[in-house]
């Protein structure tokens, strides 16, 4: 027989206010993220100052999309960011990969130390000085790769992407080996069809993260050819006399547009991204 829930149980009522009480706090929260973005769309829609909390344009302008997306000078930058997130992104899922799938080797000599040290250097690192000068010493300075390779070695991701791996079936591994399958054909045949879940998550991470990008340009870039979308919209809207031209643009309408434009295409990958973060990828692929 199923049980009747009553209201005036304990039980059911503080599961009920748990539920009330989570759905609040989401619709907080939520709030908390879209107004401001709601606002900075506004703004970007008006080309004028705006005080207050207006989250609807009285009038629409796209003057400061237009000269943005006009501005000859933001073409090659917009090409440049495009290139690093694709660079940085493809061999930060490498590196991370392959570092995970040794990690995960019980039997290899020395994996605990090696765990170790890269923990450690996620928690200490060398400094802004002491990779500064590796990178002068390595001859990367001015050169995009002193953006990509940074980025692209990040233990954290790392770290997560071995304790995916290291939930995986262990009698997976043990079939393959049976197999006669070899290391490196168990993670491409293997490791890799499993781990579609953290691949998108830990390459969202380090997409976003080379897309928005400016403190590795200013630190290691001095050619004004090599800078990146964001690092030259900095310098548009900084620039009065630029972000002009003869057009009479608001600077903080073109602040607004910018913050848009940044952030927009990382709005439309993310829903197409969300179920890779469902968990539960290898249920049922081995029935104990």
């Amino acid at each position: 027989m199923t049980k009747k829930f009553n209201l005036f149980d304990p039980q059911y009522a503080a599961r009920s206010w748990f539920i009330v009480f989570n759905s609040l706090f989401f619709i907080l929260l939520m709030c908390v993220m879209i107004i401001p973005i709601l606002k900075i769309l506004s703004d970007s829609l008006v080309n004028e100052t705006v005080y207050g909390l207006e989250l609807w344009p009285k009038e629409f302008n796209l003057i400061a999309y237009k000269k943005i997306f006009t501005t000859e000078s933001l073409i090659k930058p917009l090409g440049i960011s495009v290139l690093t997130t694709l660079a940085t992104t493809f061999f930060g899922l490498l590196i991370s990969t392959l570092g995970a799938y040794v990690l995960i080797q019980k039997d290899m000599p020395g994996v605990k130390i090696f765990s170790t040290l890269l923990v450690f250097t996620m928690i200490f690192n060398g400094g802004l000085i002491p990779t500064f000068l590796v990178m002068k010493k390595i001859h990367l300075l001015n050169s995009l790769w002193a953006v990509i390779l940074p980025m692209s070695m990040n233990v954290y991701n790392l770290v997560l992407m071995r304790s995916f791996f290291e939930q995986l079936p262990e009698s997976l591994f043990e079939a393959a080996e049976i197999d006669g399958c070899t290391p490196m054909g168990i993670f491409y045949k293997i490791v890799l069809p499993l781990s579609k879940a953290a691949l998108a998550s830990i390459g969202l991470f380090f997409a976003v993260a080379a897309w928005s990008e400016y403190f590795h340009y200013v630190i290691y870039i001095t050619s004004t050819d090599k800078y990146n979308f964001q690092y030259k919209l900095r310098d548009l809207f900084q620039d009065k006399q630029e972000a002009d031209e003869g057009e009479n643009i608001n600077v903080n309408t073109l602040k607004s547009a910018a913050v848009i434009v940044s952030i927009v295409p990382f709005m439309f990958i993310y829903p197409f991204c969300q179920k890779y973060f469902m968990t539960g990828v290898t249920m049922g692929a081995v029935k104990e």
